[in-house]
C-alpha cells in the first residue's frame, strides 16, 4: 500500500474494506462534526455497515469510478477526500472531503485535495473537476475558495439531509485553469 505525506505527521492513503474498524472508530469519534453535512456517519454505524460502505466504494474504485482515500495524523485516521465520482469518458469528476475535529485547521484536506486534482488532471487527462457543497458548510467553501475553484451556482434546497432540505453551492475547474493556477 501507498501513502503520501502531507506533513511530517500526516499521511493520505487509500481507504479499503479492511480498515472499516479503523473506520468506524473514527466515525464515531467525529459522527456528530462530520454528520453536520456529510452521510458517512449515517452510513456507518457499526463494523457492518462500514465494510459495506467501504466495499461499495472498492467496486467503484475497481470500475475506475469513486475512489475514497484517508488523511491519518499521527497514525490516526481523521479524515480524507473523495472522488465521489469519476467519469473518464466525460472527463468529469467531483471531489470532496470531510474531517473530524482532531484533524481540522491544519491545511491537510487543501492539500490532499491537490494531490488528487493533479491526478485527475495530469495522469487520467480529466477536463472537469467539480465541488459540491452544503451551503452552511463553510469550510468546505473555503477548501474550495483555496483550491482556485469557481462557483458555478446554488441550487436551492436540492439536498435533503437528516431530514432537512439542504441548498447545495457547486463549483468547479477546468484543467486548462489548473495547469495555469499558482495554487495548482
Amino acid at each position: 500500500m501507498f501513502a503520501i505525506d502531507l506533513a511530517d505527521d500526516a499521511q493520505l492513503f487509500p481507504l479499503e474494506i479492511w480498515h472499516a474498524e479503523e473506520f468506524l472508530a473514527h466515525m464515531d469519534r467525529g459522527r456528530e462534526f462530520i454528520g453536520q453535512y456529510i452521510g458517512f456517519p449515517d452510513r456507518a454505524t457499526d463494523l457492518d455497515s462500514a465494510r459495506r460502505l467501504l466495499g461499495s466504494n472498492a467496486e467503484k474504485a475497481a470500475a475506475d469510478g469513486a475512489r475514497l482515500y484517508g488523511i491519518r495524523v499521527d497514525g490516526t485516521l481523521v479524515g480524507g477526500v473523495l472522488f465521489r465520482s469519476f467519469d473518464a469518458a466525460s472527463g468529469n469528476c467531483e471531489v470532496g472531503c470531510w474531517m473530524e475535529p482532531a484533524g481540522a485547521g491544519r491545511g491537510l484536506v487543501t492539500k490532499a485535495c491537490r494531490v488528487l486534482i493533479d491526478w485527475a488532471f495530469q495522469e487520467r487527462g480529466m477536463h472537469r473537476v467539480e465541488w459540491h457543497v452544503a451551503s452552511g458548510n463553510k469550510k468546505s467553501i473555503a477548501v474550495a475558495e483555496r483550491l482556485g475553484l469557481t462557483r458555478d451556482g446554488v441550487m436551492r434546497q436540492d439536498h435533503l439531509h437528516r431530514g432537512v432540505r439542504l441548498d447545495s453551492e457547486f463549483g468547479s475547474v477546468l484543467a486548462v485553469a489548473w495547469a495555469a493556477s499558482p495554487t495548482a
